[in-house]
Parts: structure tokens; C-alpha cells; sequence
């Protein structure tokens, strides 16, 4: 029995990290994952120049309000639903989240916490589990499920690494090049293809 995990971020809506950046102006707030294999380290410099802005979750969730999943990311998902279950994996935040998985349909997803001052300013973040994307596809596979994942990031590569079947989407050439051992894929019919075949539908 299958599992798909995905990655939300660059694969089904796009970085929300970056939109903020362009509309606050803050060039620095473009650096992702994929740029920054250290996820703690990352958080940790954001929630810094958020505090130096003066910038907290209110402006950010205003941004988020305006954020459209990508092109076909829906009707992606909504055939992957069909097929299999399908859990997005996720190092957002449930207070960033929430609006777009109302756009989604509604899927299932896991995700960490922020941690908001009454003035909504971030002051630090909750990882749901160490190493989330991998353990959480370890754990679904100690109970008996075989995990498909995809994903585009570093952040990515634990969990469809461990998978039985494992895609990159929309990934940098660096990451691509990397790791030429794992199907790479710019569209979704693609990797929709792709999974239908190992799931033998």
C-alpha cells in the first residue's frame, strides 16, 4: 500500500519565503532551501531580519492571502488523490499554511509551528520532529506503507532518498546534478506518469 509525500514549497505553491521578500523588499528573504541546507540555521537568520524590519506573522499572512497554488498543482493533486493517498510534508508553519491548503482542496498535511507574540511578532519555531520529511516517511513506512516523494529542495532529499520510489520537481541544476540517480521532472503530467507507473495504475 502507497503513500505519496510531497513537498508544498516550489512543488505545489510557490515559495512563500520569496513572494514576502518581493513584497516587503527585503532581498535577503529570497534564500530557500534550496539554497540553505541547514534548516535551523535558516529560521533562525528569517526570524533575525523580521525582527530588525520590525515585520512579524500579520504581514507575512497578508502576503500568503494572495498566494495561488501553480498553474495545474491543483488538478495534480486532485488526480494523485485519486490514485493513492497523498500527504504533503512540509517545513512551513500551520499559521502559513492554512490558506493554502483551503485553495488545495483541502489536503492532509504536516507541518511545524511558529512560535507569535501577542503583537505578532515571530520570536522562534516549533519543529514538529527532527529531520521531519525523513522521519515521517520512516515512520509511515515502520507501519506497513511504501512512500513515493517528491520534492525540490535539500530539505527534500532525506525523505526521497528513503522512498521506494523518489522524484525531484522543479529543482536546481546544482541538486539535479548532484543527484543523477533520481528522476527529474518539470511538469506535472510527468511525475503524474511517473507514479501512476509504480503504483501500477
Amino acid at each position: 500500500m502507497y503513500i505519496t509525500c510531497l513537498d508544498l514549497e516550489g512543488v505545489l505553491v510557490p515559495e512563500i519565503w520569496i513572494a514576502f521578500s518581493e513584497v516587503s523588499g527585503i532581498p535577503e528573504l529570497r534564500r530557500t532551501t534550496r539554497d540553505e541546507p541547514d534548516y535551523d540555521k535558516l529560521m533562525k537568520w528569517r526570524i533575525g531580519i523580521l525582527k530588525e524590519h520590525g515585520l512579524g506573522l500579520n504581514e507575512i499572512r497578508a502576503t500568503i492571502e494572495k498566494i495561488d497554488p501553480l498553474p495545474g498543482a491543483r488538478e495534480f493533486l486532485d488526480e494523485l488523490r485519486r490514485l493513492c493517498q497523498v500527504i504533503i510534508i512540509s517545513d512551513t508553519f500551520t499559521q502559513f499554511a492554512a490558506p493554502l491548503m483551503e485553495k488545495l482542496g483541502q489536503p492532509t498535511i504536516f507541518c511545524n509551528e511558529l512560535v507569535v507574540a501577542d503583537s505578532g511578532e515571530i520570536t522562534d519555531f516549533r519543529m514538529r520532529t527532527e529531520n521531519s520529511k525523513l522521519t515521517t516517511v520512516k515512520a509511515l513506512q515502520s507501519i506497513g506503507f511504501d512512500t513515493i516523494a517528491a520534492g525540490d529542495s535539500y530539505n527534500d532529499l532525506g525523505m526521497i532518498l528513503a522512498s521506494k520510489a523518489g522524484y525531484l520537481f522543479r529543482t536546481t541544476d546544482k541538486i539535479r546534478a548532484d543527484y543523477p540517480q533520481l528522476p527529474a521532472f518539470e511538469q506535472y503530467d510527468e511525475m503524474l506518469e511517473a507514479i501512476r507507473k509504480q503504483l501500477g495504475k
